[in-house]
């Protein structure tokens, strides 16, 4: 049976991988992997619990006899919830931070940036807008992110060739933004939920990596472009009939929701909860900012007119069960103890983390950044030398997943949002971004491995 579930992940990352192809959903898949995984788990529990946790099922029984029913509701109870929590406060997470940007950019919050960018001077364009995804993306969630600025920017720029190149920009800035802070990317999240990093150490050594991965490439896809590029201006970015807010109230709505985001690592750190419930406080306390300053047309019952493309519309809720799907799929791995076995034998014959970074890298671009970063997560609990709290470990596949995603267009949520948008071929893409982010992610890879050998020593 565990090969029967081994077979399955790999059939998974298989399917995952050539999801552009085949034209099935990445969500799909995931949620296939978490839900039948754990239905082959559960139908020979007895062999599984008692080769992991014999003690535990033993004390449970309290000496009555095993049954299959027993073992069943010794498997949901002690293993099975487990993954479900953890698994659930990400998603929650997820659902809050993209619940704060579906409010902001609903009252055109994200207005300034437009104003911002303001020109056809590329240079200016292309480092202000990728400069606002980056600083964005390491407060909000990466994907909801990027999909905003990839809807700016469509609705700026005319040429398709010119929007190729400045979206593939953005999805890199978004992705190497969020990877430098604990909220920016399910990731951070996770290590930071486990106890594995703290906020303030993972961000102190992965944001000199994250700035010189974005900006390299971003200097190089400057130069492909023309001084002047093909821009269009509306004289009012139209929003919808959701809101009529003036400029200060819209200024305090993105200082309440982006305020309170940051406010979460402290939040964690006093109370010890959960990071999501601090997300839902934050959403909670816009959500009635925004109903005090929307009072008169909410009790009009007025529909809100949606201007994104139809292809993105689900990409968030696709985001949740994706992450939800795989999180639980690892989970259903762990409990048969192959993450185990992977590990002894990684730390028998490779034991170099450095290349174990390059290549979780280089199949993030081929599978995806999350799958491939989790999977290098579950091989290890937190224990001492690379793997201790604030572990070297941690950090390195933090950065080479999220910014080795961006190495293809595939290799990421946000990537393949880009494809849909702006119809863009692998092909186009490899020729033209994938050896700029190579560049970038080498660059930022050494400065992480200075960082991780000297700094830390001083």
């Amino acid at each position: 049976m565990t090969l029967i579930i081994v077979t399955m992940l790999i059939l998974s990352y298989l399917l995952i991988a050539t999801g552009h192809l085949t034209g099935v959903n990445k969500a799909a898949i995931a949620m296939f992997l978490g839900t039948i995984g754990w239905v082959v788990y559960v139908s020979w529990g007895t062999d599984f619990v008692m080769a992991q946790h014999p003690e535990d099922y033993l004390e449970w029984l309290s000496g009555a006899a095993p049954t299959s029913d027993t073992v069943k509701y010794y498997i949901y109870d002690n293993v099975f919830l487990k993954y479900v929590g953890k698994a659930a406060a990400i998603v929650m997470f997820l659902l809050a931070t993209m619940s704060i940007v579906e409010l902001l950019n609903n009252n055109g919050c994200f207005d300034f940036i437009t104003e911002w960018i303001r020109t056809r001077n590329s240079k200016r364009l292309l480092w202000t807008i990728t400069f606002a995804t980056f600083v964005l993306s390491a407060n909000l969630d990466n994907l909801t992110t990027a999909i905003t600025m990839l809807v700016i920017m469509r609705n700026i720029l005319q040429n398709s060739r010119q929007r190729m190149y400045v979206g593939s920009a953005i999805v890199l800035a978004a992705n190497c933004g969020g990877c430098f802070t604990v909220i920016g990317d399910p990731i951070g999240l996770i290590l930071w939920g486990d106890g594995a990093i703290t906020a303030s150490h993972f961000s102190a050594y992965l944001a000199v990596p994250a700035l010189a991965a974005w900006i390299i490439p971003t200097i190089m896809i400057n130069r492909e472009l023309p001084d002047r590029l093909d821009t269009a201006w509306s004289p009012s970015p139209y929003r919808g009939d959701d809101t009529r807010l003036n400029r200060w109230q819209r200024i305090v709505m993105l200082i309440v929701g982006i305020g309170g985001l940051w406010f979460i690592p402290t939040f964690h750190n006093i109370t010890k909860l959960a990071p999501f419930l601090g997300a839902l406080c934050v959403l909670s306390v816009l959500w009635v900012v925004n109903e005090a300053f929307n009072r008169k047309i909410i009790a009009t019952g007025q529909m809100t007119e949606r201007r994104i493309p139809v292809s993105l519309q689900y990409g968030a809720l696709q985001q949740m069960l994706f992450v939800m799907g795989i999180m639980l799929g690892m989970g259903v791995i762990a409990e048969t103890g192959v993450w185990h076995d992977v590990a002894t034998w990684f730390d028998t014959y490779i034991h170099d983390i450095w290349l174990m970074g390059i290549v979780a890298g280089l199949l993030s671009s081929i599978v995806d950044s999350f799958t491939i970063a989790i999977s290098n997560i579950s091989l290890y609990h937190v224990g001492g030398g690379d793997v201790a709290v604030n572990g070297n470990y941690w950090s390195v596949i933090a950065f080479a997943t999220a910014v080795g995603g961006c190495l293809l267009s595939v290799g990421s949520i946000s990537g393949m949002a880009l494809m849909k948008m702006e119809q863009v071929r692998l092909g186009w893409y490899i020729k033209h971004l994938t050896p700029k982010v190579i560049l970038g992610w080498i660059v930022g890879y050494v400065v992480l491995w200075i960082e991780l050998h000297f700094l830390t020593t001083i």
